[in-house]
């Protein structure tokens, strides 16, 4: 989806998902040392403009991923870390999870979770049955992140049953809320698909705060547009831009 941005996007692999569109089975982790070969060749290669990280498969991945981006500070971080379609909900044990809020967390300029992601992590430090998103991104900002985004199901916080919305927060606190029209579907990669647009618009100087806002016009587009290819979930259309381009000319 970056060549719809016009990016060139460099991936290292932190594992194999065995997964269809309707479910993940098994996550199969790569050798750490080989994931952090290949980083290491791409970087000397090539220069970046920015950093987005996904879903890592064990908490030596998270520290080495925290080595590699910590030598190139001035370069945004895109965090998106869990995927929700995982099994057990996509939300890492304690060690993962530690591991996330103790060295990556600290790097990121835009760090992005669902609120269910964001609850599970905040369990490391508020009381049992609180819920309050505002003051857990607070907490997160506090350890070191420039903004957190947070997708929040329809008919929680600032949206009904019929709205969807995303929040984006930083240190003041909330910054906006972007609400768009709830679609009955489930899809796959719908948060992976918005922390890349983020990426991709970050890395042609878009700042953080408009890059997250245009970031949720192309989701709702892709959301809008997606295709039921197989049994399961429907896949975003992330290449929307692009015969929306061709179109108008």
């Amino acid at each position: 989806m970056f060549s719809a941005f016009g990016c060139h996007g460099l991936s290292v692999t932190t594992g194999l998902l065995i997964a269809d569109t309707a479910r993940i089975d098994e996550v199969r982790p790569f050798d750490t040392e080989w994931m952090i070969d290949q980083a290491r060749v791409l970087l000397e290669d090539m220069p970046v403009s920015v950093f987005k990280v996904g879903p890592m498969a064990s908490a030596d991945q998270v520290q080495a991923i925290a080595e590699i981006v910590s030598d190139y500070p001035d370069i945004p971080l895109i965090l998106d870390p869990f995927l929700s379609a995982l099994p057990e909900g996509g939300v890492a044990g304690e060690s993962m999870l530690e591991a996330v809020r103790g060295a990556l967390v600290p790097q990121a300029t835009i760090l992005v979770l669902s609120h269910l992601e964001l609850s599970r992590m905040a369990e490391l430090w508020r009381d049992p049955g609180v819920d309050d998103m505002a003051t857990d991104a607070e907490e997160l900002i506090n350890m070191g992140c420039e903004f957190v985004l947070v997708n929040c199901p329809a008919g929680h916080g600032h949206g009904d049953k019929q709205t969807m919305s995303n929040t984006l927060f930083d240190v003041d606190g909330e910054i906006e809320t972007f609400s768009w029209q709830y679609l009955p579907r489930q899809y796959i990669g719908a948060g992976s698909t918005m922390s890349a647009a983020i990426a991709a618009l970050m890395a042609h100087g878009m700042e953080a705060p408009d890059a997250a806002a245009d970031a949720q016009d192309y989701l709702a587009r892709a959301l809008a547009t997606a295709q039921r290819y197989g049994m399961g979930r429907y896949v975003p259309n992330r290449l929307h831009r692009i015969f929306t381009q061709e179109s108008s000319q």
